[in-house]
């Protein structure tokens, strides 16, 4: 079962909206009641709340029935956005009679992985309103692939197996369609966008919308032990802390989760980890349980904080790429992930907690570091550390071809991923 909601995720979520559209419908059809930070707020003990934030960020929360104030706030943290081409605004123009999409790149995907396959396009858009400070706000995606970026034959380009450099502006703009000479028009994307969403062209004022991939996740291996998939960095993650605040209340805590937009890109937005919202939050939970000012400090710098995104498994061709001594490898659990440097926001009291909560649970976890000589990537950890000053670990599930258009995941660390969440946001202790 557990399997088949990570597959409904990674179906659904092709932009960050679409996968705060599909958390909150989620949430909402277990009992969340969905609560507006402009509005009101009267929590009540054993309450269940989901929050949007710009349709691209959301968070949920759990008061345990018999709150007690004394008890840990415990948070989880994931991130909706990924890698992929952003279409700009003006995004016409014409190469004979090919049809093209003005493009850019956000964050740091595998370029040569997003060549030769079906696109579609999802996000937002903002649509003239008689409100001039309420655009109407609608989401899209395309019921079918629109676009796609053909490669160059190799008779043409006698060099590419030996790594050609890609210049963004102008091998990633894709094909959305060849028309006859007497068809050819300026404005063909904005026509078909307004035709699907039967609004005048004239009404579309501007709009956030990137190309996806549209394979589906599917089962790899003699044994079926391995998931190919877009989109499992970070949907997996967003799919291990659903199922947490699903099933790991504690009768006298509050648990949260919050699933940033803009993680690929720093985090430094108003949607992002960067943001002050998740330090507003909690402040605002509290008080709402009428938690003294003093109190509140006291309970936000006694909370704990997993910031979970997926890690780098060990590559069988790329052995050498790896850390001599931590090497993990997929299907042996989620990976801890450690960095000096704070690029993964840890520490020795945050992790031993967390090793201890596993090894009492029987969790299979490695320990991921990068190499000495490498720099590795980041996270929201330590971001949103800056701001909630909390202890924090870095976790997540081992994978190979980390932002290419398709990734590659091991069947057996979701359940270990999902598992060590659930039992952080559930144990009671002794």
């Amino acid at each position: 079962m557990k399997q088949e909601k990570l597959f409904d995720l990674l179906k659904a979520a092709v932009s960050p909206c679409e996968c705060v559209k599909a958390a909150k419908q989620e949430l909402l059809e277990n009992g969340f009641e969905e609560i507006d930070y402009t509005g009101d707020w009267k929590l009540v003990r054993g309450g269940r709340y989901v929050l949007n934030h710009h349709d691209t960020t959301m968070f949920a929360f759990t008061v345990g029935s018999g709150y007690n104030k004394k008890d840990m706030v415990r948070i989880a943290a994931a991130h909706t956005d990924y890698p992929y081409l952003r279409i700009k605004p003006n995004p016409d123009f014409m190469t004979n009679s090919y049809a093209q999409v003005n493009v850019e790149v956000y964050g740091g995907p595998i370029l040569n992985t997003w060549f030769d396959r079906p696109l579609g396009v999802a996000g937002r858009v903002a649509i003239k309103s008689d409100d001039v400070f309420n655009p109407r706000m609608v989401l899209y995606r395309s019921k079918k692939p629109v676009m796609i970026i053909p490669n160059l034959a190799i008779h043409m380009n006698r060099d590419v197996n030996k790594g050609v450099g890609i210049n963004n502006q102008v091998d990633l703009m894709p094909v959305l369609d060849s028309i006859p000479e007497d068809e050819r028009t300026t404005d063909y994307f904005l026509s078909f966008l307004a035709r699907e969403l039967s609004v005048e062209k004239s009404d579309i004022i501007d709009f956030e919308l990137n190309t996806f991939c549209m394979e589906e996740p599917c089962f790899v291996g003699v044994n079926d032990t391995m998931i190919s998939s877009p989109r499992i960095d970070n949907q997996s993650s967003c799919r291990a802390l659903l199922d947490a605040i699903e099933d790991g209340n504690r009768a006298d805590g509050i648990n949260i989760i919050a699933l940033f937009d803009h993680e690929e890109i720093g985090s430094s937005s108003k949607q992002g980890a960067a943001s002050i919202m998740l330090h507003d939050m909690l402040r605002r939970i509290l008080r709402n349980m009428d938690l003294s000012e003093n109190e509140i400090d006291e309970s936000i710098y006694d909370a704990m904080l997993l910031s979970v995104d997926v890690a780098h498994a060990l590559h069988p061709n790329k052995k050498e790429k790896m850390d001599i001594t931590n090497k993990p490898v997929m299907g042996k659990g989620f990976c801890i992930k450690q960095a000096c440097s704070q690029s993964y926001a840890t520490d020795a009291q945050a992790i031993a907690i967390l090793c201890q909560l596993c090894d009492e649970k029987g969790i299979p976890y490695q320990r991921f570091v990068n190499r000495s000589d490498s720099r590795g990537g980041s996270t929201l950890g330590s971001i949103a550390g800056t701001l909630l000053p909390v202890k924090t670990v870095d976790i997540g599930i081992p994978i190979l071809a980390m932002h290419s258009a398709c990734e590659l995941m091991g069947v057996r660390d979701m359940k270990a991923l999902s598992d060590c969440v659930t039992a952080f946001f559930g144990y009671l202790g002794k």
